[in-house]
């Protein structure tokens, strides 16, 4: 088999153990902590660095246009005063693979009043231990050459973050109507 199929095959199988092990439970409590800070006025933020920052940015721009505003906070301008976005009772998702990185841990300290959420691949890292609420998005091979590029680690934090997407819009119940208010631009904007 050659890297590609490899690759193909990795793929296919880290992507059904990533979605078998998506259960709507497992999201309560991380989705309690949003709605608790919604309530009370405070907003959400989502950081990760490195390839996370980019999921973090999609992630801040699908839960903004499903009813869920979320500001992106970028994870190493964080700890240069960009924390400074932060309010008393925000709450941050951190996302971070292996839980462990030196930056964010320090962005994750620098954030340590608000709520954190922790997006990582191990259940027992410094991250998910430190946040008051854990999503796993756990992977065993990354796929390539290397078996060291964020690849599928990248797919499984995406996938476990827009299932708290689909948790959080839900109970919004938004229409049609207010998903085209916050999405006027594309063939998305249209009504059907």
């Amino acid at each position: 088999m050659d890297m590609f199929e490899a690759f193909v095959e990795i793929q296919r199988k880290e992507a059904e153990k990533i979605l078998n092990s998506l259960h709507k439970e497992d999201f309560l409590p991380a989705a309690q902590i949003i709605w608790d800070a919604e309530e009370k006025g405070n907003r959400l933020h989502i950081t990760g660095i490195g390839k996370p920052s980019h999921v973090a940015n999609y992630m801040a721009s699908l839960l903004s246009s499903t009813g869920t505003p979320t500001y992106f906070l970028h994870g190493t301008e964080a700890v240069h005063g960009s924390c400074g976005q932060l309010v008393a009772g925000d709450v941050v998702i951190c996302i971070s693979n292996s839980g462990e990185t030196a930056e964010m841990k320090a962005t994750a300290m620098a954030i340590r009043n608000n709520g954190c959420i922790a997006v990582t691949g191990n259940p027992e890292s410094w991250l998910a231990k430190f946040a008051d609420a854990h999503l796993l998005a756990k992977v065993d091979e990354e796929g390539g050459p290397l078996n060291r590029a964020p690849r599928a680690s990248i797919i499984a934090e995406t996938w476990v973050l827009q299932a708290l997407s689909i948790v959080l819009q839900e109970k919004r119940q938004i229409t049609p109507q207010e998903y085209v208010m916050r999405h006027p631009g594309g063939s998305l904007g249209k009504l059907r």
